[in-house]
C-alpha cells in the first residue's frame, strides 16, 4: 500500500487524511498534539506524528519514507515547507495558499524530478480547473469567480464564522486585490467594489475584491478580464472596513500600559472567539464560476458553474473542509493513478486543461455529494 504523509492536521488537513486513508497508508503530522489526537479519534487507522515542519532536517528525515506529500500547513509556513518538500525530491499536492508565487519553484521541481500540484483547493483550485478546461477550446474573454464560506446561522454583527484562523482571514481583507481588466493588471484595496448577488440556496450575498487570481495572472495572460471576489452575507464588508480603517489590522506595535502589542494580534485574539467555527457547527460553501468567450464556430459562450455544499452530519466534516480537501484528494488520485505526472510546479488550471483530469475531479466531488451544477 502506498504511503502518504499529510503535513497539517487542522480542519482541512485532517479531512484530507481521513479521506485518503480509505485507499492509502496515511500519516498526518503536526506540531499541535491536540489536533493530531482529534484526527486519530475520528479515524483510528490514521498514523499520527508530532513534528515541527520549520525544522528542515527533521522534515527531510520524516519525508524519506513516503510516496507522496500533502502540504496543508498554515499559509505563512507554506512556501518554505513546499521548497523543503521539493528539495527532498518528494511529489506533493499543496493547499497551503501562501502569499508567495509558487511558480518560482518550478525549475527547482524540474531539477528534482518532482510533480508539485499547488493551490489545489476549492478557490483557488476547482475554479482554476474549470477555467483551464474551457481555455482549451474557446477563446476566453472573461473569467469571474465568486466564492465564500458562510455559517448557516447568522450572528450579528459579522454574520461570519472562520473555518481558518482569524489572522489568515484578516490577511484576505488586508492584502491588495489584483485583477485583470482589458488586459491590464489592476490593483485595488481588498473589500472594494461591493456588489449584491442572488444565489439559489442562500438568497442574497455580497461580493468584494480579494486577491484570489494568484497563478492565473501568469499562466493565462491572454484572458482580457479576470476577477475573483469573496462572498459574505450583506453588511459584513462594511463592519470589516470600519475595523480596517480604524487601524485594528495594523502590525505596527503600540504601547498599552507599558506593553507593546500590535493591533492585528489584539484583533485576532478578540475575533477568535467571535469567529471560531465549532466542530459541529453547520456552515456552507457557495461558489459561482463564470467563463465567457467565443467558440471555434464564432458563437458567444457564457458558461456558469455553481457549487454548493453543506456541513456533512454523517462524517462531521465542514463544507469548507470537504470542498477544499476533497479537491486536493482528487489531485492526489490523479497523480497516484498516473493521469498526470509532468514534472514541475503546476497550478490547477494546468491540470484542468487535460480533459480526463477535469472530469475526474468533478466526478470525484460529485460522488462525495458536493453539488456542482452547470447553468448554461
Amino acid at each position: 500500500m502506498k504511503k502518504i504523509i499529510v503535513l497539517g492536521s487542522g480542519m482541512v488537513g485532517s479531512a484530507i487524511a481521513i479521506e485518503l486513508s480509505k485507499k492509502f497508508n496515511v500519516t498526518v503530522a503536526d506540531l499541535n498534539l491536540q489536533n493530531l489526537e482529534r484526527a486519530k479519534r475520528k479515524c483510528t487507522v490514521l498514523n499520527i506524528l508530532q513534528i515541527d515542519v520549520t525544522d528542515k532536517k527533521i522534515l527531510n528525515e520524516t519525508l524519506s519514507g513516503f510516496d507522496l506529500v500533502v502540504c496543508a500547513v498554515p499559509g505563512f509556513l507554506g512556501f518554505r515547507t513546499l521548497q523543503t518538500i521539493i528539495e527532498a525530491k518528494k511529489n506533493v499536492v499543496d493547499i497551503s495558499f501562501f502569499p508567495e508565487n509558487a511558480l518560482e519553484l518550478n525549475e527547482l521541481a524540474k531539477q528534482n524530478n518532482v510533480t508539485a500540484i499547488v493551490d489545489c483547493g476549492v478557490a483557488p483550485g476547482l475554479d482554476n480547473i474549470i477555467l483551464g478546461y474551457y481555455n482549451e477550446f474557446i477563446s476566453i474573454t472573461d473569467f469571474e469567480c465568486l466564492v465564500g464560506g458562510l455559517p448557516e446561522v447568522k450572528k450579528w454583527p459579522f454574520n461570519y464564522k472562520a473555518p481558518f484562523s482569524p489572522i489568515d482571514v484578516i490577511e484576505e481583507y488586508t492584502r491588495p486585490a489584483r485583477y485583470v481588466e482589458n488586459g491590464k493588471l489592476i490593483t485595488k484595496a481588498a473589500l472594494t467594489d461591493c456588489t449584491l448577488h442572488e444565489f439559489e440556496h442562500v438568497g442574497q450575498l455580497e461580493s468584494f475584491n480579494s486577491d484570489g487570481l494568484r497563478s492565473l495572472i501568469f499562466t493565462l495572460p491572454h484572458i482580457l478580464n479576470m476577477k475573483e471576489k469573496t462572498l459574505r452575507y450583506p453588511g459584513h464588508s462594511e463592519y470589516i472596513r470600519v475595523l480596517k480603517e480604524s487601524g485594528f489590522f495594523s502590525e505596527v506595535k503600540i504601547s498599552v500600559n507599558g506593553h507593546d502589542i500590535s493591533p492585528l494580534q489584539f484583533t485576532s485574539k478578540i475575533l477568535f472567539n467571535e469567529w471560531k467555527l465549532g466542530e459541529e457547527e453547520h456552515e456552507l460553501t457557495v461558489m459561482r464560476v463564470t467563463v465567457k468567450g467565443i467558440d471555434k464556430s464564432g458563437a458567444q459562450q457564457n458558461i456558469v458553474f455553481e457549487i454548493f455544499d453543506r456541513f456533512d452530519d454523517v462524517t462531521q466534516t465542514s463544507s469548507m473542509a470537504r470542498t477544499t480537501g476533497y479537491t486536493a484528494c482528487a489531485a492526489v488520485h490523479i497523480f497516484m493513478d498516473g493521469l498526470f505526472t509532468d514534472k514541475g510546479v503546476y497550478p490547477p488550471e494546468l491540470i484542468g486543461k487535460h480533459e480526463n483530469c477535469f472530469h475526474y475531479v468533478l466526478n470525484y466531488l460529485r460522488e462525495k455529494g458536493i453539488q456542482i451544477e452547470q447553468k448554461n
